[in-house]
């Protein structure tokens, strides 16, 4: 058997033979006809982040093509209906927006008085009672607080904190309203 590379997966198709794929490999064309709120960039970041939960969370080496298909199936749903939500929310209710970069580099990229600063932005924003919160640039923040350039595993896990953290936050701030909360 061949080794492959640390970033490979393989895929098992049905007819039982395997092809190794690298997530940049997975690429998928929406037309412009289509009637979908997702479009094609979003589309492959989805299949690139269930790439990254098989290879690097589940610590496989192989999977099957219908296992990867169900689960990317299952993100899209989420996606698009959290996409549907926010654009009907923006029709219809109060939508905050805030720089997750921009706040990092306002406490100086210190991690510890980010997490504080973040939930004070939070607290402030539900006191407004809206019907969706927008947080951009968190791979921006995320780079920032760690003082990398490049993405990494470490990255990963940080960003996962933040996001983490901010639903906790959300949960404890948000009692019984109802807030859609989008991260990007």
């Amino acid at each position: 058997m061949i080794l492959l590379a640390e970033d490979y997966l393989l895929f098992e198709l049905p007819n039982g033979s395997t092809v190794p794929l690298r997530p940049e490999m997975i690429r998928f064309e929406v037309p412009e006809s289509a009637n979908s709120v997702l479009n094609a960039e979003t589309i492959n970041e989805a299949a690139a982040a269930v790439f990254h939960y098989f290879k690097n969370e589940l610590k496989l080496s192989s999977i099957s093509l219908g296992e990867f298909t169900l689960a990317l199936e299952k993100v899209l749903r989420e996606l698009e209906r959290a996409a549907r939500a926010a654009d009907s929310t923006a029709r219809t209710g109060v939508r905050l927006e805030s720089d997750l970069g921009k706040l990092a580099e306002a406490v100086g990229g210190v991690e510890l008085l980010f997490f504080a600063e973040l939930r004070r932005t939070l607290r402030a924003h539900l006191c407004r009672a809206p019907a969706a919160l927008h947080f951009r640039g968190l791979r921006t923040c995320v780079k920032r607080l760690s003082g990398a350039q490049r993405w990494s595993n470490r990255c990963q896990k940080l960003s996962d904190q933040i996001v983490a953290y901010m639903r906790s936050c959300l949960e404890a701030e948000a009692g019984e309203k109802s807030c859609t909360m989008i991260v990007e």
